[in-house]
């Protein structure tokens, strides 16, 4: 797999190159920003056909690189799901751990885990049946 980049920001990787109306949407959505506050995520987003198709392991592999405690996946599940929910993966503490989380929430992840204000633990003890972050 081609080696991730650095970058001052989390990433939000794509790894489904099957639906460009999606990402789009996607990153629209994540960008936006939410409440009263204007909270809003501040991510990079990486879309190179290099990383289509990449599995959970090879991006946990090779993420030690991007010196990021955790990373946005848009996989095929993300691009074709109705809610577009993005696969948040543990970096740091157990490498691979992962939840969804939607992306109206993706700041709420990004922020915290950022500034370590939460715990990734906290994150998925908040995940509904679906195992789908959708706020605190």
């Amino acid at each position: 797999m081609k080696s991730l980049p650095r970058t001052d920001d989390p990433l939000r990787l794509r790894a489904s190159f099957a639906d460009e109306t999606a990402w789009t949407e996607l990153c629209a959505a994540v960008q936006a920003p939410s409440g009263e506050e204007q909270f809003r995520a501040y991510v990079t987003p990486v879309s190179d056909r290099a990383y289509d198709g990449v599995s959970l392991e090879e991006v946990v592999s090779t993420a030690s690189e991007t010196g990021h405690s955790f990373l946005f996946l848009a996989d095929a599940i993300s691009l074709e799901g109705p809610e577009h929910a993005l696969l948040v993966v543990d970096l740091y503490q157990e490498p691979g751990r992962s939840f969804r989380t939607i992306p109206s929430e993706a700041w709420s992840v990004e922020n915290n885990l950022t500034l370590a204000n939460i715990d990734f633990s906290d994150f998925t003890d908040a995940v509904d049946e679906r195992g789908i972050f959708r706020g605190f």
